[in-house]
């Protein structure tokens, strides 16, 4: 088996926009969607920047009992993958008809594990946890919700692979789906925002502290990157097999052509040259194109100085002399964690479809491995027919995506 895997749907929930149009202007013009939240220097964080977008109000969408069960992350992905299933034409009677699978990535529950924890501490007293709180605690917390809300039968599993996961998600639908054991996959991924969520990250002094001008905070590449900025929300893609998006007449967006992935097999938490170089080259080989087809380059970077450094040195050995346009869409979002993987599929889809590549914000001085990419500052307005998309995380996991406009 040996079949083609289509996109024919995408959603996307995030601090620069809540819908693909809203995304697609803020790329477009380099808005940047961070800022500070306050309550965060109470509770002992040295940083307060944080990606900023609103919890959905979901009241007259889903019941009581659907709402009780869905956790943060829960609810912004409800809201993406409702829009990539609207824009791939599946609707409830579609879904009820066919075998429709899930895969999310999402790798902590972080607010309702406390909160639950926080009531049986104080009231001793588990009932008064209330029958939700499991289901929005356990890391599967999307794939249970999603796939009962909208009747999805097919596989449906959670992927944790740390700040890969959504492109990991991603990854396994394509090789589901051009094996022939599935048709139609939902992939994506979600990040909650609270402030629970991230406080052992900025134990590690992850973060930027760039507080008094939050939009210039992240800056991938930049020699005078301090830290990455953390956000969330959530992506979601609509994978299909080519012929069953023909079939049905959808309308396809692009094309996944290649997949590869490694393990750094080193330190647990910092990244090195050899794992993610295997992966892109994977990745590249599985998709068959050559490196002067590939016009940009999603890069991983979170703006922390080993990360970003590694990682350009890694892009510059693979590529060599051919140089596509490299650059972070983290620069305007922030680092998206597990669904970051996800998000930049989204982010170079629109990209490529709008024939234009957003800016690497604040990318002002480079230092001596960006320095071998062209990396741009400002928005390119270059049509592009190919992009490759980098996602890394904790524990050495490394994943790359190359996608294609449709043709």
């Amino acid at each position: 088996m040996n079949h083609r895997v289509v996109i024919t749907g995408m959603g996307i929930y995030s601090c620069i926009g809540t819908s693909l149009d809203e995304v697609s202007r803020s790329l477009y013009e380099g808005r940047s969607g961070i800022g500070v939240d306050p309550r965060r220097k109470e509770l002992g964080y040295r940083s307060m920047l944080t990606g900023i977008l609103p919890v959905p109000d979901l009241k007259g969408k889903l019941d009581r009992r659907q709402r009780l069960s869905l956790s943060e992350q829960g609810q912004y992905a409800y809201m993406a993958t409702s829009d990539a299933l609207r824009q791939a034409g599946m609707d409830a009677d579609y879904l009820a008809a066919h075998e429709v699978g899930i895969l999310y990535g999402n790798d902590s529950c972080a607010e309702p594990t406390i909160a639950g924890i926080d009531i049986i501490r104080e009231k001793r007293n588990t009932a008064l946890v209330g029958s939700g709180n499991i289901f929005q605690s356990m890391t599967s917390t999307v794939t249970m919700n999603l796939s009962t809300i909208f009747n999805l039968r097919g596989i449906n599993f959670t992927v944790a692979g740390a700040c890969a996961s959504g492109s990991h998600a991603i990854g396994m639908g394509y090789l589901l789906i051009k094996q022939g054991l599935q048709e139609r996959v939902v992939c994506g991924g979600a990040e909650e925002v609270n402030i629970y969520s991230v406080g052992n990250f900025d134990a590690l002094s992850a973060f930027s502290v760039r507080e008094e001008e939050p939009a210039k905070a992240s800056r991938p590449f930049d020699r005078n990157r301090d830290g990455l900025v953390p956000s969330g929300g959530a992506a979601t893609v609509i994978l299909e097999s080519y012929e069953s998006a023909v079939a049905r007449g959808a309308q396809i967006l692009g094309e996944v052509v290649g997949y590869g992935f490694s393990s750094n097999g080193e330190h647990i938490s910092v990244p090195n040259v050899d794992g993610p170089v295997r992966s892109l080259r994977m990745a590249i080989r599985c998709a068959g194109v050559g490196l002067d087809e590939i016009g940009y380059v999603n890069a991983h970077a979170t703006s922390t100085p080993i990360g970003d450094r590694n990682e350009a040195l890694a892009i510059h050995e693979v590529f060599g002399s051919h140089r596509p346009y490299v650059a972070s869409t983290k620069s305007m979002t922030g680092h998206e964690m597990w669904m970051a993987g996800a998000s930049e599929v989204v982010y170079s889809m629109l990209m490529m479809q709008g024939g234009f590549i957003a800016p690497n914000l604040n990318f002002e001085q480079p230092d001596e491995a960006s320095a071998l990419l062209e990396i741009p500052a400002r928005r390119v307005d270059r049509a592009f027919d190919l992009f490759l998309s980098n996602s890394f995380g904790f524990g050495g996991t490394n994943s790359t995506l190359v996608v294609k406009k449709f043709a």
